[in-house]
Protein backbone atom coordinates (compact mmCIF):
# COMPACT_ATOMS: atom_id res chain seq x y z
CA UNK A 1 0.00 0.00 0.00
CA UNK A 2 2.89 2.62 0.95
CA UNK A 3 4.67 1.55 -2.09
CA UNK A 4 1.66 2.30 -4.33
CA UNK A 5 1.27 5.51 -2.74
CA UNK A 6 4.99 6.77 -3.14
CA UNK A 7 4.78 5.34 -6.86
CA UNK A 8 1.18 7.17 -7.59
CA UNK A 9 3.06 10.23 -5.29
CA UNK A 10 6.22 10.37 -7.20
CA UNK A 11 4.30 10.11 -11.16
CA UNK A 12 2.78 13.20 -9.73
CA UNK A 13 5.41 14.93 -9.17
CA UNK A 14 6.78 14.17 -12.07
CA UNK A 15 4.49 15.47 -13.85
CA UNK A 16 4.29 18.86 -12.33
CA UNK A 17 7.91 18.99 -12.93
CA UNK A 18 7.82 18.07 -16.48
CA UNK A 19 4.61 21.19 -16.65
CA UNK A 20 6.53 23.67 -14.43
CA UNK A 21 9.63 22.81 -16.97
CA UNK A 22 7.44 23.16 -20.07
CA UNK A 23 5.65 26.60 -18.84
CA UNK A 24 9.87 28.20 -18.70
CA UNK A 25 10.51 26.99 -21.35
CA UNK A 26 7.53 28.04 -23.27
CA UNK A 27 7.99 31.67 -22.17
CA UNK A 28 11.61 31.65 -23.12
CA UNK A 29 11.43 30.60 -26.33
CA UNK A 30 8.36 32.27 -27.21
CA UNK A 31 8.70 35.18 -29.94
CA UNK A 32 8.64 38.58 -28.75
CA UNK A 33 7.73 41.04 -31.24
CA UNK A 34 11.24 42.93 -32.57
CA UNK A 35 10.90 46.27 -32.67
CA UNK A 36 10.89 47.15 -36.16
CA UNK A 37 14.42 47.85 -37.86
CA UNK A 38 16.03 51.55 -38.63
CA UNK A 39 16.69 50.74 -42.55
CA UNK A 40 13.79 48.34 -42.52
CA UNK A 41 10.44 49.01 -44.36
CA UNK A 42 7.94 50.27 -42.11
CA UNK A 43 4.91 47.62 -42.01
CA UNK A 44 1.75 49.05 -43.45
CA UNK A 45 -1.36 48.95 -41.76
CA UNK A 46 -4.64 50.51 -41.60
CA UNK A 47 -6.15 52.63 -38.52
CA UNK A 48 -9.70 54.87 -38.44
CA UNK A 49 -8.94 58.37 -37.09
CA UNK A 50 -11.65 60.18 -34.54
CA UNK A 51 -13.61 61.27 -37.79
CA UNK A 52 -14.16 57.87 -39.11
CA UNK A 53 -10.99 58.52 -41.92
CA UNK A 54 -9.61 55.15 -43.09
CA UNK A 55 -5.28 56.13 -42.46
CA UNK A 56 -3.04 53.48 -44.58
CA UNK A 57 0.46 53.92 -43.68
CA UNK A 58 1.59 53.09 -47.37
CA UNK A 59 -0.46 56.41 -48.79
CA UNK A 60 1.69 58.52 -47.39
CA UNK A 61 4.69 57.53 -49.50
CA UNK A 62 6.08 60.28 -51.01
CA UNK A 63 6.23 62.19 -47.53
CA UNK A 64 7.96 61.43 -44.18
CA UNK A 65 5.35 60.28 -41.58
CA UNK A 66 5.95 61.26 -37.94
CA UNK A 67 4.48 57.84 -36.35
CA UNK A 68 3.76 58.13 -32.49
CA UNK A 69 2.34 55.45 -30.30
CA UNK A 70 0.76 56.99 -27.11
CA UNK A 71 -1.39 56.84 -24.38
CA UNK A 72 -4.04 59.56 -22.50
CA UNK A 73 -2.52 57.79 -19.17
CA UNK A 74 0.85 58.50 -20.33
CA UNK A 75 2.67 61.53 -18.69
CA UNK A 76 5.51 62.21 -21.33
CA UNK A 77 3.15 61.29 -23.86
CA UNK A 78 0.76 64.74 -22.23
CA UNK A 79 4.17 66.66 -22.44
CA UNK A 80 5.21 65.91 -25.99
CA UNK A 81 1.51 66.10 -27.93
CA UNK A 82 1.90 69.95 -28.14
CA UNK A 83 5.35 69.65 -29.40
CA UNK A 84 4.00 67.39 -32.28
CA UNK A 85 1.11 69.95 -32.88
CA UNK A 86 3.28 72.89 -33.10
CA UNK A 87 5.95 71.10 -35.31
CA UNK A 88 3.05 69.58 -37.33
CA UNK A 89 1.89 72.88 -38.34
CA UNK A 90 5.53 73.52 -39.06
CA UNK A 91 5.92 71.00 -41.27
CA UNK A 92 3.07 69.62 -42.52
CA UNK A 93 2.98 72.44 -46.00
CA UNK A 94 6.39 70.30 -46.47
CA UNK A 95 6.11 66.90 -46.82
CA UNK A 96 5.60 65.75 -43.24
CA UNK A 97 3.42 64.18 -42.06
CA UNK A 98 2.03 63.07 -38.12
CA UNK A 99 -0.01 59.64 -37.37
CA UNK A 100 -0.77 59.64 -33.61
CA UNK A 101 -1.37 56.30 -32.75
CA UNK A 102 -3.44 55.95 -29.21
CA UNK A 103 -3.11 52.68 -27.66
CA UNK A 104 -6.25 50.74 -27.15
CA UNK A 105 -8.31 53.78 -25.33
CA UNK A 106 -12.20 54.72 -26.02
CA UNK A 107 -12.89 57.24 -28.44
CA UNK A 108 -14.32 59.80 -26.04
CA UNK A 109 -11.48 59.68 -23.91
CA UNK A 110 -8.59 60.15 -27.01
CA UNK A 111 -11.44 62.96 -28.28
CA UNK A 112 -11.27 64.38 -24.51
CA UNK A 113 -7.69 64.38 -24.50
CA UNK A 114 -7.11 65.81 -28.64
CA UNK A 115 -9.66 68.77 -27.71
CA UNK A 116 -8.04 69.91 -24.24
CA UNK A 117 -4.33 69.85 -26.19
CA UNK A 118 -6.33 71.25 -29.08
CA UNK A 119 -4.82 68.51 -31.07
CA UNK A 120 -5.28 68.73 -34.89
CA UNK A 121 -2.94 66.21 -36.67
CA UNK A 122 -4.81 62.76 -37.92
CA UNK A 123 -4.97 60.25 -34.48
CA UNK A 124 -6.07 57.10 -34.95
CA UNK A 125 -7.08 54.01 -32.37
CA UNK A 126 -5.33 50.82 -32.02
CA UNK A 127 -7.81 49.21 -30.33
CA UNK A 128 -6.59 45.50 -30.35
CA UNK A 129 -2.90 46.88 -30.01
CA UNK A 130 -2.16 45.58 -33.30
CA UNK A 131 -0.13 47.79 -35.24
CA UNK A 132 1.77 48.14 -31.50
CA UNK A 133 2.62 44.09 -31.67
CA UNK A 134 3.54 44.36 -35.07
CA UNK A 135 6.33 47.81 -34.84
CA UNK A 136 7.39 45.37 -31.46
CA UNK A 137 6.91 48.18 -28.71
CA UNK A 138 7.09 47.56 -25.37
CA UNK A 139 6.94 51.49 -24.04
CA UNK A 140 4.94 54.76 -24.36
CA UNK A 141 5.62 56.90 -25.97
CA UNK A 142 7.54 55.18 -29.23
CA UNK A 143 8.04 56.95 -32.44
CA UNK A 144 9.47 55.81 -35.44
CA UNK A 145 10.51 58.04 -38.27
CA UNK A 146 9.65 56.99 -41.80
CA UNK A 147 11.05 58.49 -44.79
CA UNK A 148 9.15 58.94 -48.13
CA UNK A 149 10.31 55.84 -49.75
CA UNK A 150 8.64 54.00 -45.90
CA UNK A 151 11.57 52.62 -44.75
CA UNK A 152 12.68 53.80 -40.88
CA UNK A 153 14.83 56.18 -40.36
CA UNK A 154 15.22 56.57 -36.80
CA UNK A 155 13.11 55.00 -33.72
CA UNK A 156 13.04 56.82 -30.16
CA UNK A 157 11.51 55.65 -27.25
CA UNK A 158 10.60 58.41 -24.32
CA UNK A 159 9.21 61.63 -24.10
CA UNK A 160 10.79 64.36 -26.35
CA UNK A 161 11.43 67.80 -26.38
CA UNK A 162 9.94 70.52 -28.90
CA UNK A 163 13.92 70.58 -30.31
CA UNK A 164 13.70 66.67 -31.28
CA UNK A 165 10.40 66.90 -32.71
CA UNK A 166 11.77 69.49 -34.82
CA UNK A 167 15.03 67.74 -35.65
CA UNK A 168 12.99 64.44 -36.29
CA UNK A 169 10.67 66.44 -38.85
CA UNK A 170 13.47 67.68 -40.41
CA UNK A 171 15.28 64.63 -40.28
CA UNK A 172 12.17 63.45 -42.64
CA UNK A 173 11.22 66.04 -44.83
CA UNK A 174 11.50 65.38 -48.40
Amino acid sequence: MKKRRLIMRSIILAVLVAAVAYTLYANFMKDHAEKVAVGSLAPDFVLTDMQGNKHKLSDYKGQGVFLNFWGTWCPPCKKEMPYINNQYHQFKDKGVQVLSVNIQESELAVTQFADRYKLDFPIVIDTDKEVMTTYGIDNLPATFLIDKDGKVVKSTTGEMSEDMVRDFMEKIKP
